[in-house]
């Protein structure tokens, strides 16, 4: 029972290494791919919306172990656009003959061409105007629990220069950021930041980046007086309580540079006011970054 299994396989491995003889011998057609590569194109010259083929595709005749070697290796064409272009705009047209004389010389010399998919190249040009535009960020930026940003968030780039057809270039007047969300920062964070480039435009950079300097924040407590404005001449108010709790949010590094002095509590006297005032907080230390006063309204007697 066994020798018979073995001599069973034998013949079918025989019989699978003649099929594939026979396969890699026989003459047939395929279909592959042909990768394009363009050279020659002035700096200066853009390309319509339908651009240039990066890859024809080419039905070829030969036995089958070439066309295995087509398809392990594709086939790559290198296409010298300065024959094509002539002036500041116009068409880019690879004719059919012209294109199946370049992919038939790249062929190895028992293939034969049968056909190419597309036909021909065709493309229109123009010449690129030129504008610079300010970078924008679109994002949002969620603090860790007990950290602030220290200044602004700040983009390597605060500029870029754009390349396309003037009636494109017209209609855009800042280039954004992708639009991301970036969660429990607590860390100095510098991230590369994709631009939204908008379509059948070229810009001079594609990405920038992005820090946010963090810090660890506190509270800091402290009693400040109230001073009221707006008080009718001749008049007099008298405030309950004179005087309030004011809490700052500061960064731990600078708390000992917060003094009582950065903070202003003042409150606006309006005759359309019959017993209470709102309290306003203005400070001017820069490591303030919130405040909060209480009470947050008090009550007056006018005399």
């Amino acid at each position: 029972m066994k020798k018979d299994i073995l001599t069973f396989l034998l013949f079918v491995v025989l019989a699978a290494a003649i099929w594939y003889g026979h396969a890699m011998n026989s003459v047939r057609n395929t279909r592959v791919p042909v990768l394009i590569q363009y050279t020659g194109k002035p700096g200066a010259i853009g390309l319509g919306d339908k651009g240039l083929p990066d890859t024809v595709l080419i039905e070829v005749r030969d036995a089958g172990a070439r066309l295995n070697a087509y398809h392990s290796e594709p086939l790559r064409l290198t296409i010298d656009l300065r024959q094509y272009i002539h002036g500041d705009k116009g068409t880019i047209h690879v004719p059919s003959d012209a294109l199946r004389r370049s992919i038939s010389d790249i062929l190895q010399g028992t293939s034969r061409l049968i056909e190419t998919t597309p036909e021909d190249i065709t493309c229109t040009y123009f010449t690129e105007q030129e504008k610079t535009v300010p970078v924008a960020l679109r994002a949002t930026l969620n603090m860790a629990s007990e950290y602030q940003a220290v200044g602004a968030p700040a983009l390597s780039i605060s500029r870029v220069k754009l390349f396309g057809q003037d009636k494109v270039l017209s209609t855009i007047d800042t280039i954004y950021t992708e639009d991301i969300t970036l969660e429990d920062i607590s860390d100095t964070l510098d991230v590369r930041i994709a631009l939204d480039i908008p379509k059948n435009v070229r810009a001079a950079a594609d990405s920038a980046n992005l820090t946010v300097i963090t810090e660890r924040f506190t509270e800091k407590k402290f009693i400040v007086p109230l001073h009221v404005t707006g008080v009718p001449e001749g008049k007099h108010i008298r405030l309950f309580p004179r005087e309030v709790e004011v809490s700052v949010r500061v960064g731990m590094a600078h708390f000992a540079e917060v003094e009582p002095t950065d903070v202003r509590a003042t409150c606006a006297y309006s005759a359309n006011r019959t017993d209470k005032l709102d309290v306003e907080l203005r400070y001017s230390s820069p490591f303030i970054t919130a405040a909060w006063a209480y009470p947050g309204v008090v009550e007056f007697l006018l005399e």
